[in-house]
């Protein structure tokens, strides 16, 4: 699978995997940080941005096409960061392929199951009905109905909203079908008979609850050489709401 990615700078090799409903445009500002000091490519993993869309999606199939980027672009090895999704992308490829990562970056997320989080966000996709809307304002009217009181996810969602190539119609840059078809395989938890014995930290947000007491198990388990950094006042999308405080310490953790 061709992925689509972007790259910056030299030296060492730096991949970062977004999250769900994200592209590698989320991580841009980032990237351009770490590139003072590495080469770090940006993916768009599949189902989402510019990367092919198919009907099948795990996080195997996700290890999988990071593996054949890594063969496409003869990286032996590399420092691997993932957020959400695209961090528990990166912990399978690293329990599956621990000689090509050096060190792992998890962000705001465990290997644990997680419970239903996006039902209300693709429902306010579905009722959006952007094929047949007429202006970004239409769409954004209904997502803010829909996700009151969440401006920082309808932000975030109109970030990945775009005309189709005859520039006909509005259309989502990720697989909204194969995505909900396939939540279920999103939300399960990562697992390996093997831990991951390589350096690995976990960025947490501090108003976020996704890696809490309950998951540490998980991560004691399957990340034995961990440490876990929490940022001060940032939520689930910690890069986007600490920037600074994010490279900081992403920076001191690789070296």
């Amino acid at each position: 699978m061709e992925l689509n990615y972007k790259t910056f700078g030299t030296g060492f090799p730096v991949i970062i995997l977004h999250g769900l409903l994200g592209s590698l445009d989320n991580w841009q500002t980032i990237a351009k940080k770490l590139a003072e000091k590495y080469q770090v490519y940006i993916i768009d993993q599949r189902n989402h941005g510019r990367s092919p869309h198919t009907d099948e999606f795990s996080y195997e199939l996700l290890s999988n096409d990071l593996l054949e980027f890594f063969e496409q672009h003869q990286i032996k090895k590399a420092h691997v960061i993932g957020h959400s999704m695209g961090g528990k992308a990166a912990m399978t490829f690293a329990l599956l392929h621990p000689d090509r990562i050096d060190k792992l970056v998890v962000v705001d997320i465990a290997p644990s199951a997680y419970g239903d989080q996006h039902s209300n966000v693709f429902n306010a996709m579905n009722t959006a009905d952007v094929q047949h809307a007429n202006t970004r304002q239409e769409v954004e009217t209904v997502l803010r109905q829909k996700l009151e009181n969440d401006e920082t996810t309808v932000q975030f969602l109109l970030k990945s909203l775009s005309r189709d190539k005859e520039g006909k119609h509005f259309e989502w840059k990720f697989n909204v079908d194969s995505l909900v078809r396939n939540y279920p395989n999103i939300m399960e938890p990562v697992y390996s008979a093997h831990p991951f014995t390589g350096d690995t930290l976990f960025i947490k947000g501090e108003i976020s609850n996704y890696i809490n007491v309950s998951n540490y198990p998980d991560i004691n388990e399957l990340f034995p050489h961990h440490q876990i950094s929490e940022i001060k006042d940032a939520g689930h999308w910690v890069h986007a709401d600490k920037p600074g405080e994010f490279v900081a310490e992403v920076m001191k953790f690789l070296g």
